[in-house]
């Protein structure tokens, strides 16, 4: 019963203002919902007990924090293309871009589909990349010679975006503490900041930049070689010199005290750089601050956000921040104290996996303000995902 309901899309609109996107995610709760006063008193428990389950439970629950559709919707749109990304990178990592049906199956977790499912189905969902061709009258899953050439232009985009992804890992580095993070690391999240699949390589052509070294327990690891104190400006530092009064404005830090204060204008004015954002460069040294103190609190605030500002959509997932939680320092109050910077921050998913999005960084509509070529050719590829053979006909003018 409660499959049948989050698989109904024919759902009302949830939001206020009808032309915002409706992520599928809220229009499924809303729909769940709605018929729970047609239930028995069984199925109602049953019903209300899924709906408060981590797994679906909305991760913003209070009131006063304003639903973003457009944000929420990126992430439907992230699991509708999980099997077309996952896929393409695994098969691209083999030596032959071709794998049996009866294989593809038993690897579920690197194509990107759930256990149990049929992978032909998730294939032939986008049929302009992927096909099913007989070798050897055992059916195999494979690129068709539209992606090829989509794969072949986005090499040639990782080529011409190496420098600027150097620079990327340099300030990363840059932030992390003791300046080094595990390659494994890097490599795991290497989607998350548009680095290609043979960046462990690439770096080791940039002496200058990089060492890698083999730490005791067998890992390698990439170090800083060089300090550049031209990259070491963070993004709220680049935005604070072109607009004070507006990065001022994005973080507010809870200090408790009475209603009314004896205090003068200038001891108000001490009281509002404590609890607004000064310039604590995620770039400094925060080894000397207290633990769970505010200015420590606003270092940690500051690394995330100069965290998020590398990345290639200007979002990430939690669990590929917390990858990097000994290197950002963080505790186990990060929820909380995103959660109390609505401002700069959104955060959308579900309670077991949510996402923390860069608010500023994006339009009313969803879309970046600052697009990266590789953001436009990933938006090319989900456009291909969609269509059939006859919409390309169409587009190329050949029906």
């Amino acid at each position: 019963m409660v499959r049948r309901l989050f698989s109904a899309t024919s759902t009302p609109n949830p939001n206020h203002n009808p032309s915002l996107p409706v992520s599928r995610s809220s229009a499924a709760l809303a729909a769940a919902k709605s018929i729970l006063p047609f239930l028995s008193c069984k199925r109602r428990k049953k019903l209300r007990k899924k709906l408060s389950s981590p797994r679906v439970a909305p991760i913003q629950r209070e009131p006063s924090l304003r639903d973003l559709p457009s944000l929420d919707a990126i992430l439907d749109r992230d699991a509708a293309f999980r099997f077309l990304h996952r896929t393409k990178s695994y098969l691209s990592s083999l030596p032959s871009p071709v794998l049996p049906l009866s294989t593809a199956g038993t690897r579920y977790r690197e194509l990107g589909f759930p256990r149990g499912r049929n992978v032909s189905k998730y294939a032939l969902r986008h049929p302009l990349l992927f096909h099913l061709p007989p070798i050897g009258k055992v059916p195999h899953l494979s690129f068709t010679p539209l992606m090829k050439s989509l794969l072949a232009e986005e090499k040639t985009l990782f080529d011409l975006l190496e420098a600027e992804r150097m620079t990327t890992i340099r300030k990363l580095l840059m932030i992390f503490v003791n300046h080094r993070v595990p390659l494994a690391k890097l490599h795991h999240c290497r989607a998350l900041f548009g680095l290609p699949d043979d960046f462990r390589d690439r770096v080791r052509e940039y002496p200058k930049f990089f060492r890698v070294v083999v730490d005791p327990d067998g890992r390698h690891v990439l170090e800083l070689e060089s300090w550049d104190k031209n990259l070491a400006v963070s993004a709220l530092e680049r935005e604070f010199m072109s607009d004070e009064a507006q990065a001022q404005k994005l973080f507010r830090f809870h200090i408790p005290h009475r209603k009314e204060l004896p205090i003068d204008d200038v001891e108000r004015r001490e009281l509002d750089k404590i609890i607004t954002f000064p310039m604590i460069s995620p770039y400094s040294d925060g080894s000397g601050f207290k633990p769970w103190t505010v200015e420590a609190e606003k270092y940690r605030v500051g690394l995330i956000h100069e965290f998020l500002s590398l990345t290639l959509e200007k979002r990430a997932w939690i669990h590929d921040i917390v990858e990097f939680k000994e290197e950002l320092c963080l505790t186990r109050r990060t929820y909380e104290m995103l959660r109390k910077q609505p401002r700069a921050f959104y955060l959308a998913g579900t309670e077991m996996n949510w996402a923390v999005f860069l608010k500023h960084a994006y339009q009313d509509d969803g879309t970046l303000i600052d697009k990266d070529p590789l953001v436009a050719f990933n938006e090319k590829l989900h456009k291909y995902a969609c269509m059939t053979e006859l919409d390309k006909q169409i587009i190329d003018g050949s029906f």
